[in-house]
């Protein structure tokens, strides 16, 4: 990359990258001047430092990510909706574990955080997956925390290769979406409501 296209957005998506390939435990300033054929120096014109790096990382990361489930649910509902938005978490995870796991490691540091409205995104989302199985309101917030716990654990684990017995990792992960669905129709249903 030319020296003259750098810009913040340009060395968050550069930094993004690396991650994804190396891991974001390995996300070191040199690694990625060494990748943007500069000095490391040169960074700082652009980032304060590796953790503003991270935390851009974290914010582009969770951007993605809503915006990923959000369209992949779009016209859906009900089971429909939560097994695409399913698979559309397990896949973005699988193409960014990097970015990911910078998403995971950061925290608001302020009011005007941007990670907040990032955060959100991701948030609805998730609710939108849920809307057409009738929860209570008061219950919302502990099904989309099942929920995300539920896949990033699968995720994580499939791009850890911790699956190593040889069954259908793709058989296994339906069987998730099915157990989830059945067991939010199964809540919606001891209140009496009717699921999409």
């Amino acid at each position: 990359m030319p020296k003259a296209r750098l810009t913040p957005a340009a060395v968050t998506e550069a930094a993004a990258a690396l991650v994804d390939e190396v891991g974001f435990d390995n996300l070191s300033m040199g690694l990625l001047a060494e990748r943007l054929g500069i000095k490391t120096p040169s960074l700082y014109k652009h980032v304060t430092s590796q953790a503003e790096l991270a935390h851009r990382i974290a914010v582009l990361a969770m951007t993605e990510a809503g915006d990923t489930i959000r369209d992949a649910i779009q016209g859906r509902s009900g089971s429909d909706a939560l097994a695409a938005g399913a698979q559309a978490m397990r896949t973005y995870v699988r193409e960014h574990p990097g970015r990911y796991a910078a998403a995971n490691a950061t925290r608001p540091t302020g009011p005007d955080d941007p990670v907040i409205p990032a955060s959100e995104r991701v948030l609805a989302s998730w609710a939108a997956m849920l809307n057409g199985y009738g929860l209570d309101p008061g219950q919302e917030i502990h099904a989309m925390r099942t929920l995300r716990s539920v896949l990033h654990g699968f995720a994580t684990l499939e791009v850890a290769g911790g699956f190593q017995i040889d069954a259908s990792v793709d058989e296994s992960f339906t069987w998730l979406v099915t157990f989830i669905d059945q067991g939010l129709r199964a809540g919606a249903a001891s209140r009496g409501d009717v699921t999409a």
